[in-house]
């Protein structure tokens, strides 16, 4: 079993309205020093799959038909295996 920490982010290029508020009230609170907030998701993912190379491209086609729109987000994750994958 793996569980899959995966972030998505907008592109570079993709204006931020929700950073740029988060940004804003940060500063409103005294945290002058914060610049360049850019907003996003992080998702967990566990999948019963034994075979790594299998479980990254499940994760990857997730990414890519729902969980990202790749028009305007980027998304890149993290595999790790869990005690159960070892037990079965």
């Amino acid at each position: 079993m793996y569980l899959a920490k995966i972030y998505v982010t907008l592109k570079p290029t993709v204006n931020d309205p929700q950073g740029r508020t988060i940004e804003r009230g940060l500063k409103g609170l005294g945290f002058e020093s914060v610049k360049g907030v850019r907003a996003g998701k992080y998702l967990e993912i566990a999948t019963y799959e034994n075979n790594k190379v299998t479980a990254e491209k499940q994760i990857n086609d997730m990414c890519n038909k729902l969980l990202a729109n790749p028009i305007i987000e980027e998304y890149h994750f993290e595999l790790v295996q869990t005690q159960e994958s070892n037990s079965a």
